[in-house]
């Protein structure tokens, strides 16, 4: 495989468009080596305008100009596409497929024939370049081919390689995960307005504390309960208030959204 692949992008939605503004601005790719296919023309004519990219309508042609394929397609009409694409598929590329619940050994069965395979579950903030997503490759993937497969989301944020036995449990954590921490922001926000706060002051408190309590527990390495307790002053209002929160359940309901959610991933999958 050359130095600089050719990668077609087999459904341009909002995943798709993540992957090609991390690729682009971060140059890791020139925008003559990406193309897109959809079914929609004026979703196609905007990526074009925006990423100047190629574009086309005809997935099979996609297939076979490529090095990687990434399936961005919704996994209702994934079996469509790979019948689509089989005749134009071999194993010198590499296929990545970002479609949840379609197990590597469902679109392998379906393409017909070993080929190079990861599924990778980003997560939406992979649209601002902070994602985080989990790979998990098909057997006997070529360590060249991995390599390729995490640089390509490492674009958009951090990389993890997993099992795919564990792609459920990362979906209840990092996939549906950002939606707890908006629930958890717009209650810090609200929290803000019950006690006086202005909207728009309790908002901008809200927001950069969380967005620094991350940051603080990415950059210095130490585990969360160890800030944690650098914040809780004996008989101060940080311990009263985490009172509360364990009152609440706080700690015990996030853990059971993450199972609630990991079994739906696993109902979706069957």
């Amino acid at each position: 495989m050359n130095s600089s692949p050719n990668i077609a992008f087999l459904g341009a939605g909002n995943m798709a468009e993540a992957l090609i503004a991390g690729l682009v601005k971060g140059k890791l790719a020139e925008p003559d080596s990406l193309l897109a296919t959809d079914i929609s023309s004026t979703r196609l004519e905007g990526l074009k305008n925006r990423y100047h990219l190629q574009v086309g309508s005809h997935n099979l042609d996609a297939a076979l100009w490529a090095d990687v394929i990434i399936l961005c397609v919704k996994p209702q009409v994934m079996d469509r596409v790979l019948q689509e694409i089989q005749s134009g598929l071999s194993e010198k590329q590499l296929v990545i497929s970002v479609a949840a619940g379609i197990s590597l050994e469902g679109i392998q069965a379906i393409i017909g024939q070993a080929i190079p395979l990861v599924r990778a579950m980003p997560n939406t903030p992979a649209v601002i370049q902070e994602g985080v997503t989990a790979l998990a490759a098909c057997r006997g993937l070529s360590s060249e081919h991995l390599s390729l497969a995490q640089s390509l989301f490492e674009a958009v944020g951090k990389v993890v390689v997993v099992d795919e036995s564990l792609m459920d449990a990362v979906t209840g954590l990092s996939g549906s995960g950002p939606a707890y921490v908006y629930l958890a922001i717009e209650a810090l926000i609200d929290g803000g307005v019950r006690v006086g706060l202005p909207r728009n002051v309790a908002h901008i408190l809200a927001v950069q504390t969380v967005l620094g309590a991350a940051k603080m527990v990415k950059e210095t390495g130490e585990h969360p309960a160890i800030l944690k307790d650098r914040v809780t002053s004996p008989g101060g209002t940080t311990i009263a208030g985490l009172q509360r929160l364990e009152e609440g359940g706080l700690r015990a309901t996030l853990i059971d959204a993450i199972e609630a959610a990991t079994h739906r991933s696993r109902e979706l999958g069957q």
